[in-house]
């Protein structure tokens, strides 16, 4: 029972949405990946490592997911073992290569982002202090 998929059956990854955090759920579907390969290749690359709440619940970023197509590529298109994709993603790692897969992630696989304006610091800061203040009147 081999859960890698026939390169014939290799298909598109859909966008990855503009999120913060994903579940392993989410990230099983944008990579075309099972969650129990997602639990094991944590172990095998060091560079993978999700921020764990609740639980331990795991929640990936975005640089994590296109990790994980990354490694998919290596593993299923490119067919490389684990220990040759770790020295593969090392040696971008260390070696200054980092662009060339950043070359190769298509605008496409990103959604579009609306992009917050910036934060007033002293506003927050002044409707914190308000809040404040009606807490201790509160109490």
């Amino acid at each position: 029972m081999n859960d890698r998929p026939a390169k014939s059956e290799l298909v598109a990854l859909p966008p990855i949405p503009a999120k913060r955090y994903f579940t392993i759920g989410e990230v099983s579907e944008l990579c075309g990946v099972k969650p129990h390969v997602l639990r094991y290749w944590e172990q095998e690359f060091t560079q993978l490592k999700p921020v764990k709440r609740r639980g331990n619940r795991r929640y990936y970023q975005h640089h994590e997911v296109l990790l994980i197509r990354r490694i998919r590529e290596l593993l299923y298109e490119q067919g490389f073992t684990i220990s040759g994709a770790r020295n593969k993603l090392d040696t971008r790692a260390y070696g200054g290569i980092q662009e060339e897969y950043d070359a190769q992630a298509s605008v496409n696989d990103i959604a579009p982002v609306d992009v917050p304006a910036p934060l007033d610091r002293e506003l927050i800061r002044s409707e914190l202090l308000d809040i404040l203040g009606l807490l201790r009147q509160g109490q």
